[in-house]
């Protein structure tokens, strides 16, 4: 049974467990690691050790990141295509042997503290990453089921932030050893990528998802082809530009924590050590936790909430640290800094816009995994790393005029806060479907309190039927959220006029039919629409009764679905949905939300879905016995 809160199931840690996954992982995490263990390190000698006229402390932060960033716009296109030619183990292991010669540079770098040399290994670790993106996310839907889809990704984020977390402390306390800092951090950047090539070494064979593709060598013209490409995907490029705006909008942070830190806060390099702790904790915690919010699925539903925290926690950040006295005197120590009230209102402000990044981003990522096409898929990820690329340039360019023109870095904070709301406004304007699923959720997690068995059943990809009974007005409502892709309606064209309900449906462009005695013509159109669900490979839910019962008892089944079948003929599955009658959107007394809330909140209902049925198996009859032998089990 996979209830709302399955305890039969295993949940996202299990594949730590696993061959196809663990090596995968502990692979990534090194190299996120190995990135920001490098680039914060360099940042606190350029920051607090070493004066350079030509790299200033308050803008080193930001030159590091552009300038590690840079290879993703100009090589994220040549990634995709070797990611989806070549075996994707064989290019992580490759891509770990490049991450070994660089540090061996950067090792040379620091003992000597060459900067152009250091600035050198920053963009060839940059260019590390743009390797190893797309292999990275391509990876993940080629050995996980679109039910562990959401939990790996989770995984993947928790991990990379984590990563990051233990990059950048440790940057920052091997940067603090007295004496000989530089040379600890060199030691160790080239022991994490030897330790890295080894672990690669375990990951499982990946195909190649197209061994026929034909590289093209210009980067220019294969970024444009795979901006293009991504581009015939509509809800998946759309899930790119939120993605890329989540990355411009924590480069701004993550860029500023170390002079945030000196100049606003007067701390130490500890305390900057410790906000990219807060920051880093807060994203892994939502990211982990999207998979139970989700309940196994790609939840998209979780992107406004996120997307909402992401606003309230950055405004009120900007607003607690504009309150702040000057700083005087010496840097303050992390105990200093904690002893101090009005730092834990900052402190808590970082952890809970991280974690609303995490539920914004994860479900984006495993949208756009799920949805796009698997020979196409290490390319639609590097077209989704060059807009991030470009996003996060674009990031520290305004950060920079912004400081550059008298804002400070509070003030930048706080204007990043209110473009949010623009931007990410746009984003769900441009694809609702976001909201739609925010209203799904509401409906079924606090009216109701769903419970699900057979939901594996509901088909992935291909086109498909979903028959079920018809109980009430929300049923399209808790049959979406509990499909792991939309689902066209073709629903009774009366439920259009009821206000709230018909708006939703028309949003979620749903199929008005009306009576064949009734309109002819609209009968006809609406079958023909129907049908060009199917050949489009989507799925399509159908109510076979033909309305809403009037006394909780399954109707007879019409025969409309055998007018579809007999020029489409796709599988059809059979679901029942259990304890809605009596609820306020059934008709148990005539009209149905005549009396809100009869039941009060957070009733249980069920639905339960049956393995699906060959075309040619299919009758009204067999359906209807089959839908209520699913009613006559006993409720999830």
């Amino acid at each position: 049974m996979t209830d709302i809160s399955s305890e039969k199931e295993r949940g996202q840690f299990a594949l730590l467990s696993q061959r196809r996954f663990a090596p995968f992982f502990l692979t990534q995490f090194l190299g996120a690691a190995n990135d920001n263990l490098l680039k914060f390190a360099f940042t606190v000698l350029v920051t607090y050790q070493l004066q350079v006229s030509w790299l200033p402390a308050k803008l080193a932060g930001l030159v590091i990141g552009a300038l590690f960033i840079l290879p993703f716009v100009l090589l994220s296109a040549t990634a995709g295509q070797w990611a989806d030619k070549y075996d994707k183990a064989k290019v992580m292991q490759a891509v770990k042997v490049l991450e070994i010669v660089i540090m061996v540079l950067a090792m040379v770098g620091f003992w000597m503290q060459w900067i152009p040399l250091l600035l050198g290994c920053v963009f060839l670790m940059g260019l590390h990453s743009t390797l190893f993106g797309p292999v990275k996310y391509a990876y993940l839907p080629q050995h996980l089921s679109e039910r562990e889809l959401t939990g790996g990704n989770g995984l993947v984020e928790m991990g990379t932030f984590v990563a990051i977390l233990l990059g950048n402390v440790g940057g920052g306390l091997l940067m603090s050893v007295p004496g000989n800092g530089v040379h600890w951090v060199a030691g160790v950047c080239l022991a994490v990528a030897v330790l890295g090539w080894l672990v690669a070494r375990g990951i499982p064979a990946s195909p190649s998802s197209d061994p026929a593709l034909k590289l093209n060598w210009n980067p220019a013209t294969e970024t444009w082809r795979n901006l293009k490409l991504a581009y015939e995907y509509p809800s998946v490029f759309r899930s790119l530009l939120g993605i890329s705006w989540m990355w411009f909008f924590g480069a701004v942070f993550l860029s500023q924590f170390p002079a945030f830190a000196r100049d606003v806060i007067g701390g130490d390099e500890r305390v900057a050590s410790l906000l990219l702790v807060v920051f880093s904790v807060g994203i892994a915690a939502g990211s982990l936790l999207c998979e139970t919010l989700s309940h196994r699925h790609v939840e998209i539903g979780l992107v406004p909430i996120g997307a909402v925290g992401m606003t309230v926690f950055a405004f009120d950040l900007y607003l607690a640290a504009a309150g702040l006295p000057t700083v005087q005197g010496a840097w303050l120590t992390v105990s200093a800094f904690v002893s101090q009230p009005a730092h834990w209102r900052i402190m808590a402000d970082l952890a809970l816009l991280a974690f609303s990044a995490g539920l914004y981003s994860v479900p984006m990522y495993a949208l756009i995994q799920l949805r796009a096409k698997a020979s196409h898929r290490a390319r639609i990820i590097a077209a989704n790393n060059i807009l991030n690329a470009i996003f996060m340039i674009v990031s520290s360019v305004m950060a920079g005029a912004l400081l550059g023109a008298g804002l400070s870095i509070p003030q930048v904070f706080g204007v990043t806060a209110v473009l949010n709301v623009v931007v990410v406004g746009y984003v769900f304007w441009l694809m609702p479907e976001y909201i739609i699923r925010l209203v799904m959720l509401v409906i079924t997690r606090w009216v109701y309190r769903l419970r699900v068995r057979g939901d594996e059943h509901i088909p992935t990809d291909g086109p498909a039927i979903l028959v079920c009974n018809h109980v009430s007005f929300v049923d399209a409502i808790i049959l979406g959220v509990c499909s792991p892709r939309p689902m066209v309606f073709l629903m009774d064209h009366r439920i259009f006029k009821t206000p709230c309900i018909g708006w939703f449906f028309r949003m979620v462009k749903a199929i008005p039919i009306a009576p064949q005695k009734e309109d002819p013509q609209a009968y006809e159109q609406a079958f023909e629409r129907a049908k060009q669900v199917l050949r489009d490979g989507d799925l399509l839910c159908l109510f076979p009764e033909g309305a809403i019962t009037r006394d909780g008892q399954l109707q007879t089944f019409k025969a409309g679905i055998m007018k579809i079948l007999a020029s489409d003929p796709v599988p059809v599955v059979p679901a029942a949905l259990h304890n809605l009658w009596g609820s306020t959107f059934s008709r148990i007394e005539g009209a149905a939300m005549a009396k809100p809330l009869r039941r009060g909140l957070f009733n249980c209902v069920g639905l339960v879905v049956g393995p699906a049925m060959p075309a040619g198996e299919v009758s009204p009859e067999g359906l209807q016995a089959r839908v209520q032998a699913l009613l006559n089990e006993p409720s999830p």
